[in-house]
C-alpha cells in the first residue's frame, strides 16, 4: 500500500492573497468614506471634553491604539473598557464628551448595555460598524461605516480585513485631526518627552550641562602643560581659552597638541597663544541640543563650548553627551 503524501502548502502565496484581500480593503474605503467622516470630525473639534473610544474583543484592541494615536496628536481621549464602564467607570464619562463605539456587527451586547447611560449622561455617540442598521447604528448620532469588508480568513470567521479597515479609518480620523488642529512637531515633542523626537525637540544645552558640569578653561597665558592638566582633569579633549575678562578667545584640542608635538617635542612650555584655535566653534547657552550636534557634525568636531550672553564659556559639552541623551 502506498503511503499517502500530504498536499504542500504554498505558505508565501497563502500570506501573499491575505495582505492583497486587506490592501484592497482599505483601498475600497477611501470610496466609501463621505459625509459622515466630515461630520464625526466637525463633531469632535467642537467638542469641550474628550474622546471616549470604547469597544470589545478584537474592536476594543483596535479601540486601545486608535486611542492612543488620538491622544499623542493633539486630541485628548482616553479608552473605556465597556465591562468596566458598566461597573462604574462610565462615572469617567461628561456630556461634554464624545464617544467613539466600535463594533464590527454592531451588536456587541457590552457596547450596547452602555448605550442608556450614555445617552442620559448626554454625550454623543460616533459608532464605527459593519453595519450602519445594526442596534448600534441606529442609536448612534453618526455613522462611519466601514462597508461589507470580506474577512482575509478563508473561513471567514476570524476578524482580519475588518479589524485592518477600522483601524486604518481610526488612523485617518486622527491624521484629518491633526492636520485641522494645526499640530507641529514641537506639540507631538510635548507629549512624547522621552522618544527620540522629544528629546531633540525639547532637550537644551543648557540640560547636557546640568548633567556634565564640565568647562575646562585656561587663559591665553597659559602654557600647552596647563592645558593639557585641564584636558585630563575634565576627561574631554578640549579646553577653552579665555581672555583676561573671562570671554572666549579659542579652542584648544587634543589634536592641535598633536600636530605641535609632530613638528617639535619640547612644547610643553609653550604658550596655548603659539597654537590654539583663534576661530572656535561655540553654541549659546539654552539652544536645543540637536543644534549643537548639527553644528558638531558639520564642523566635524568632538567638543563644543557652551557660551553665556557674554561670551564666557560655562561648560563644554563632547559629543558622547548628546549620543549619551539619544539626541
Amino acid at each position: 500500500m502506498l503511503n499517502s503524501v500530504e498536499p504542500k502548502v504554498d505558505h508565501l502565496s497563502s500570506m501573499r492573497e491575505v495582505l492583497v484581500k486587506e490592501a484592497n480593503a482599505i483601498l475600497e474605503l477611501k470610496d466609501i468614506i463621505g459625509q459622515s467622516v466630515e461630520d464625526a470630525i466637525n463633531l469632535i473639534l467642537e467638542c469641550s471634553g474628550r474622546v471616549v473610544i470604547t469597544g470589545i474583543g478584537k474592536s476594543g484592541i483596535i479601540g486601545r491604539k486608535i486611542n492612543a494615536t488620538m491622544a499623542s496628536t493633539g486630541t485628548p481621549s482616553f479608552f473605556l473598557h465597556p465591562s468596566e464602564g458598566l461597573h462604574g467607570d462610565l462615572g469617567m464619562v461628561t456630556h461634554h464628551d464624545i464617544i467613539i463605539a466600535i463594533s464590527n456587527s454592531g451588536e456587541s451586547e457590552e457596547v450596547l448595555q452602555l448605550l442608556p447611560s450614555i445617552n442620559k449622561i448626554g454625550a454623543k455617540i460616533i459608532s464605527i460598524t459593519k453595519n450602519p442598521q445594526s442596534t448600534l447604528g441606529v442609536k448612534s448620532d453618526i455613522i462611519l461605516s466601514i462597508g461589507n469588508v470580506q474577512e482575509a480568513c478563508p473561513l471567514g470567521l476570524a476578524p482580519t480585513s475588518s479589524t485592518t479597515v477600522t483601524l486604518a479609518l481610526g488612523d485617518a480620523l486622527a491624521i484629518a485631526l491633526l492636520e485641522a488642529r494645526g499640530f507641529q512637531q514641537e506639540n507631538f515633542a510635548l507629549f512624547h518627552p522621552a522618544g527620540s523626537l522629544g528629546r531633540k525637540l525639547l532637550l537644551t544645552v543648557n540640560d547636557i550641562v546640568e548633567a556634565t558640569g564640565k568647562n575646562p578653561v585656561v587663559y591665553e597665558t597659559a602654557t600647552l602643560k596647563d592645558a593639557l592638566f585641564q584636558m585630563t582633569a575634565q576627561c574631554l579633549g578640549g579646553v577653552s581659552i579665555i581672555s583676561e575678562e573671562g570671554k572666549l578667545v579659542g579652542i584648544l584640542t587634543d589634536g592641535d597638541i598633536r600636530r605641535a608635538i609632530a613638528v617639535s617635542n619640547s612644547v610643553f612650555d609653550k604658550y596655548v597663544a603659539e597654537v590654539f584655535n583663534p576661530s572656535p566653534i561655540y553654541i549659546q547657552q539654552g539652544a536645543l541640543a540637536k543644534d549643537a550636534l548639527v553644528l558638531m557634525e558639520e564642523h566635524e568636531v568632538n567638543v563644543l563650548p557652551v557660551v553665556d550672553l557674554a561670551n564666557r564659556p560655562i561648560a563644554m559639552i563632547h559629543v558622547h553627551d548628546l549620543m549619551k541623551l539619544g539626541i
